[in-house]
């Protein structure tokens, strides 16, 4: 992409109403635009960086048998009926809407009642089980408080995996798996080392859930943390007989303030119990599904990458997040040659199936590496009159600043490295 071909511009500043850093970074540096209050637009650098963390999600979601489908936005009453949760007593946040005919609908703030009912055609048998589905899906939620960028928003996409056990050992075995899969998701997305599996409220399906918090001071929740076991607790159930069954004490823990990136809470047979969801076991006995969920949201987790390591500059994206693995800014002050060097280092580049984000316009020094470092790509090659005197790129990383001088052949190597 030829940054001269962007339709989108940076700005100095961010609208005067929007509080949250993730916001306001993200709107400067081109990559979303704020429609209204709780609903964003993710425009092309924004989009690249959001199917990136999708891709990381999907990856793991496969890598534990996960299968992906698509469900309707557009909720029929009925089955909500059943589960008692379509009053807005039992859900406080829906969106409903009355079609021409008069009959009432919902937009979808979650979908345990659809794929329930949906496996009812498919599980009959213990040899249909397990199985594991997921999707990403736009979800409504009509929030009361919509005040934190793209981490609290009323139009968002979730990653919403439900499992479908024989039994609570088999749900368990699943459940493990996934927490490990979440931990992954987060290393990869370069927040691992701030995030911990949070003991929380298991509501009215279990003792415990579990949360994935991640350490940042624009949190809105409390959790208490155990550095040596990695692991934390909520708040909310944060009392003398949950420390006892966890085997900790009160003066292990640190009190911070983080963000839920996600969450995976058994559901038991809630669910499968009201649905008619059952199978016939082995002696030919019908007998309940046991259901889990694992939800994360990418754009929230996008926002809290914001959060946790965007810097005065601007923003700072982990290699596997970033929508270009490299930003190519050329520094040509009208020398031909150094415009036709950069061209032909974005040439190599594809060549060799690395895509980058090119800064070719016309613009000063200054003003190019004040827009890089806003946006935020992991390595900045600068190519200028100086750097093709020593037959060279110059290489910046985004995230320490620390700078070397790359020869043309060790271009392609020097972006593959781990680090």
């Amino acid at each position: 992409m030829r940054q001269s071909h962007l339709f989108t511009k940076t700005r100095k500043s961010a609208p005067k109403d929007e509080v949250a850093k993730n916001a306001q970074l993200l709107i400067r540096a081109g990559y979303i635009h704020k429609e209204m209050a709780g609903a964003y637009a993710y425009l092309p650098l924004g989009l690249r960086t959001f199917n990136n963390i999708v891709s990381i999600i999907r990856e793991e979601m496969d890598a534990i048998g996960g299968q992906e489908l698509t469900l309707t936005a557009l909720q029929n009453p009925t089955l909500w009926e059943r589960s008692g949760r379509w009053s807005d007593e039992a859900i406080d946040v829906w969106f409903k809407t009355t079609l021409k005919d008069g009959a009432e609908v919902g937009l979808a703030v979650t979908h345990e009642e659809p794929l329930t009912a949906l496996m009812t055609e498919y599980i009959q048998s213990y040899k249909d089980l397990p199985k594991y589905a997921y999707q990403f899906q736009t979800k409504f939620r009509n929030e009361l408080r919509a005040k934190s960028g793209i981490m609290r928003t009323r139009e968002f996409v979730m990653k919403d995996l439900y499992s479908f056990s024989r039994d609570e050992k088999e749900f368990r075995t699943f459940y493990e798996k996934c927490a490990e899969a979440y931990k992954k998701i987060f290393d990869r997305a370069g927040i691992g080392a701030q995030t911990f599996r949070t003991f929380a409220s298991g509501g009215s399906f279990s003792k415990f859930s579990d949360e994935f918090q991640t350490i940042c001071d624009a949190g809105e929740d409390t959790i208490y943390v155990h550095r040596k076991k990695g692991i934390a607790v909520n708040k909310e159930v944060y009392t003398d007989e949950v420390l006892a069954e966890l085997g900790i004490k009160r003066d292990e823990l640190e009190e911070m303030k983080a963000v839920e990136v996600g969450n995976i809470f058994p559901l038991g047979t809630r669910f499968s119990d009201v649905l008619g969801l059952t199978y016939k076991d082995e002696e030919g006995k019908e007998v309940p599904v046991v259901m889990g969920s694992y939800g994360i949201g990418p754009g929230r987790l996008m926002g809290t990458i914001v959060e946790v390591l965007g810097d005065e500059k601007g923003l700072v994206w982990p290699k596997e997040v970033a929508p270009y693995p490299v930003h190519l800014v050329s520094i040509a002050g009208g020398n031909k040659e150094v415009t036709e060097e950069a061209d032909r280092i974005y040439d190599l580049l594809l060549e060799n199936g690395i895509e980058a984000l090119y800064d070719d316009r016309d613009a000063r020094a200054g003003e190019k590496f004040a827009d890089s470092d806003l946006i935020g790509i992991p390595t900045r090659f600068v190519v200028s009159e100086k750097t093709m005197a020593q037959g060279a790129v110059e290489a910046v990383n985004r995230a320490d600043g620390v700078s070397s001088l790359v020869p043309e052949s060790g271009i392609v190597e020097y972006l593959g490295r781990s680090d």
